[in-house]
């Protein structure tokens, strides 16, 4: 499918909407309308829809803007009759508006600390949300960076958890062109890329990219349009090594400094000549959006023929809808067409395929982690508006009389209440201003890491629609700031109230009720989110702890791969072997195997059985592959439970021998010894001669389910092989010799691609860590603002009853006495907030449920510890002012007041 011709491409309909209603009145109002839509198809057909509309968005924002300005300023200047004064009249009379935002600003600065305090403290929130809120945009807010993308679906065998990771086979995608009626168009891309290699050589040094296979159509089906050249052609799709390429942006830009001439350029790539067709647009990363925290550089054809059929499950489909066709209509097709097939191929595997949103399987297992993420800067944000708030009532108070007498000299009591809400609104604005630029550098930080695997991270940045928010959030968190401070002071100011006397030392019990309500709150609120935080690390720990099946320490690994052109197989298993022996010279070097797979890496499955057994259709024992040498299960210090690992004669010339983990041992054979049985590979019988612990291969959280070793030497099912390294030699000493004696046998062969079996064990977990760690950064921001809280609601509550504390002080009560009613009173308040907190967390278990591994959302250590620990911050917090009321001298403090 073709992108949408330009002509048919709209701008977004809600800034196109406001535009429309700024210059409507002017006659030159549709000219403008016209020249910014031509200019926004053109932005589209260069950069794409998501940059087009983000350029849409300012234009229509900053025009608007303007020409309502320029009509402010022309009726200024024009004359009205006093029966029609104009609104900016109005506003600039001495009860206007502008005269209540003059007071506003002159109030402010008679108490420049409150207005520090404050801004930075709303600064804090509105960071905090206006960063998450950046992060989860391109994922979950904002739509796809693909044309119409509500019309794309992901095609899978099934759908286990967040996500699909079960591949088809190419000729599902085949027939499923050919049959439907619900597709335009079905493309599909090679799900085990990262197990090829392509070197670029003649270019520099040699240096080993990242390519995706993909079919010709794949593209077209996104809606995406080369940025220069062209795209795939039939014909290209249906041949093998054609030598077709498209780079991406990155490498065209980094690789040949953005060299406009590349397109039909020959490139040796492999030892084979390339040719580039065209440049990927920036907007469009494959790996963003398919394989987080990876790298593509180039994308090359994957022929959907019988050849790759017979490779196996090895394709992911997206398809896009046809018109009027929806998700459930054409899952019920596609189940339809599946039945026809099995019935005419009785013999034919793997005919299953179900249907979801692209978006949904590209979000669908982040989506929780990020609301949660969202949902806790919300609560920081909410507890920062609790504390101000709190502090305004306290300095209400104070202000008690200035309002009772601009009320006495004619104030009425709405004006003092919109001046009271405009201080605090522009506290908040100014606390937006340092939010932003809080929430600029930590998007951009995160943004900019490839250590955390989450897709379309590297997207996310502070932009238009994450300024409006932070706007909205500034303006409400100051109305909710200010609400309940300019209700009690326009209530308060009564002639009445003037008359009454100078007398205020006291506040009425209603509002010392109203600002403990708001301890409460913040304690409740950061009480959940510390239960939850609790619970994740509680979780994260249980991950950390698992049983590899490994020793992950000291391990290193080097991906090689050979452009060379090997007679035999035999030929190509010796260049191999002598490279390890090679690296295996090297000083330092302890150990050295190869296997076509690090853990934690691909996912893939091989379909065996156990020779006299019979199984229906689809529940053959499936089996995770791996091609190691002999000495990779050493290398990889895996336990071996019993019989032995694979000798050097374990070659084409002797019986097939394999190896299988101890859960296949034990679910294949019950009460039975697996050494000596054999499983059956396609026509071929493998004998078992080992049993080796299990090894956690997809994600630290899964189990490992069945393995499968097979001997290099009797195996020629590879392209690119990891060489793994086990030394106490810090990686980067180690990086140069190894590169070197690698060279030694193969010159060309790029060394870069070097990585710790550490780091990809921190790869595997680094959402959930990127979770967590966000996650306690927000509850300990939460507890220390309720520290503050309550401090400050307790400080100024003793210095409001120094009276009452002293007449108690005089009448015979105890410092003791004194210090131990303020202690607990604050922890009264503080244990209803815990109860409240806790009622919360466990309201909210079944939310973050699929964010737990081995543990329970009631789990009673975190239950218990968590109220504790914050009844001892409140402890803490209100010790110095209950020290401080114990301490008053009664005589004194009765004189003074």
């Amino acid at each position: 499918m073709k992108t949408a011709p330009q002509a048919l491409v709209s701008p977004p309909a809600a800034p196109r909407r406001w535009l429309a209603r700024a210059v409507e009145p002017d006659p030159a109002g549709d000219a403008i309308l016209g020249d910014l839509l031509e200019d926004f198809r053109l932005v589209h057909r260069e950069n794409g829809s998501a940059a087009a509309s983000r350029w849409y968005w300012r234009q229509a924002v900053a025009l608007a803007a303007s020409v309502w300005f320029f009509r402010c300023l022309h009726l200024l200047r024009r004359t009205r009759t006093p029966q029609e004064p104009s609104m900016i009249r109005e506003a600039l009379s001495p009860n206007g508006l502008f005269t209540d935002l003059r007071y506003a600003t002159k109030a402010l600065r008679r108490d420049l600390g409150l207005v520090a305090f404050s801004t930075l403290i709303i600064g804090l929130g509105v960071g905090a949300t206006t960063a998450v809120f950046s992060l989860m945009s391109p994922l979950l807010v904002k739509p796809l960076p693909f044309s119409d993308p509500d019309r794309l679906v992901w095609i899978a065998k099934s759908f286990e958890g967040g996500r699909s990771t079960l591949t088809s086979r190419t000729s599902n995608l085949r027939d499923l062109r050919e049959l439907s009626t619900q597709f335009e168009q079905i493309a599909g891309y090679n799900a085990f890329f990262e197990q090829g290699s392509y070197t670029l050589t003649g270019v520099g040094e040699p240096e080993r990219l990242s390519g995706v296979g993909v079919t010709d159509d794949f593209l077209e089906v996104l809606g995406v349009e080369p940025l220069i050249g062209r795209n795939f052609t039939r014909d290209e799709g249906q041949q093998w090594d054609d030598g077709a390429i498209l780079l991406s942006h990155a490498l065209w830009r980094q690789r040949f400094a953005a060299d406009p001439d590349i397109v039909g350029r020959s490139l040796t790539i492999n030892g084979s000549p390339s040719t580039v067709i065209g440049v990927l647009p920036s907007h469009f990363d494959f790996s963003s959006v398919f394989s987080p925290a990876s790298r593509v550089d180039l994308l090359t054809i994957f022929p959907i023929d019988d050849r790759t059929d017979r490779w196996g499950n090895t394709v992911f489909m997206i398809g896009r809808l046809a018109h009027g066709a929806t998700v459930s209509s054409a899952g019920s097709e596609v189940a339809s067409i599946m039945e026809r097939l099995r019935q005419a191929q009785p013999e034919r595997w793997g005919l299953e395929a179900s249907l979801r949103p692209l978006k949904e399987q590209i979000s669908g297992s982040h989506r929780t982690a990020l609301l949660l993420l969202f949902a806790a800067a919300a609560a920081v944000m909410l507890i920062v508006c609790v504390n101000l708030a709190s502090l305004l009532l306290s300095k209400g108070v104070n202000r008690q009389g200035e309002m009772r007498l601009r009320s006495a000299l004619g104030a009425p009591g709405g004006r003092l209440l919109r001046q009271m809400l405009f201080e605090s609104v522009a506290l908040a604005c100014g606390g937006a201003l340092v939010g932003v630029a809080l929430a600029t550098w930590l998007t951009r930080t995160i943004a900019s890491t490839s250590a955390v695997s989450i897709p379309l991270l590297s997207e996310a940045r502070v932009d238009g629609p994450a300024l409006l928010f932070s706007c909205a959030v500034a303006i409400l968190a100051g109305l909710f700031v200010g609400a309940l401070p300019a209700v009690q002071a326009a209530s308060g100011a009564s002639a009445a109230g003037l008359r009454e006397g100078g007398r205020t030392s006291s506040s009425s019990h209603r509002s010392r009720w109203v600002r403990e309500s708001l301890v409460i709150a913040e304690v409740a609120i950061a009480c959940a989110l510390l239960i939850i935080g609790g619970l994740l690390l509680q979780s994260f720990v249980r991950v950390l702890d698992v049983d590899l099946g490994f020793d992950e320490t000291e391990l290193a690994a080097w991906m090689v791969h050979s452009d060379r052109d090997f007679e035999t197989l035999v030929e190509r298993q010796t260049f191999y072997r002598s490279i390890a022996d090679e690296v295996r010279a090297v000083p330092g070097v302890e150990t050295v195997g190869l296997t076509d797979a690090i853990p934690l890496g691909i996912n893939r499955e091989w379909t065996l059985r156990v020779p006299g057994e019979v199984y229906e259709a689809g529940e053959e024992p499936r089996f995770f592959p791996h091609i190691v040498d002999t000495h990779y299960i050493e290398t990889m210090a895996i336990p071996m439970i019993s019989g032995r690992g694979f000798r050097p004669s374990d070659d084409l010339d002797s019986e097939s021998v394999c190896i299988i983990n101890e859960t296949a041992a034990r679910s294949l054979f019950p009460n039975q010894d697996a050494l000596g049985r054999s499983l059956r590979l396609g026509d071929s019988e493998i004998r078992i001669v080992g049993v080796v612990a299990d090894v956690r291969h997809l994600a630290l959280e899964q189990s490992s389910g069945y393995e499968f070793y097979i001997p290099l030497g009797q195996s020629g099912a590879f392209n690119t092989l990891d060489l793994v390294i086990r030394s106490d030699l810090p990686l980067e000493s180690l990086q140069a010799p190894v590169a070197a004696a690698i060279r030694r046998i193969d010159p060309n062969m790029p060394t870069h691609d070097v990585r710790s079996l550490t780091s990809v064990v921190d790869r595997s977990v680094s959402p959930r860590r990127f979770t967590l760690g966000l996650l306690i950064g927000f509850a300990a921001a939460a507890v220390l603002l309720a520290a503050l809280g309550i401090y400050g609601v307790l400080s100024y509550t003793v210095s409001e009853r120094a009276r009452e504390i002293g007449i108690r002080m005089a009448l015979g009560e105890s410092t003791a006495r004194v210090r131990t009613r303020v202690l607990s009173r604050t922890l009264l308040l503080a244990a209803i907030g815990v109860s409240v907190g806790v009622m919360a967390a466990l309201g909210a278990s079944s939310w973050v449920t699929s964010l737990l591994y081995g543990v329970r959302p009631n789990h009673p250590a975190t239950l218990a510890l968590t109220p504790l620990l914050l009844l001892l911050v409140a402890l803490i917090a209100s010790w110095l002012p209950a020290a401080r009321a114990s301490r008053l001298d009664a005589l004194s403090t009765l004189r003074s007041t």
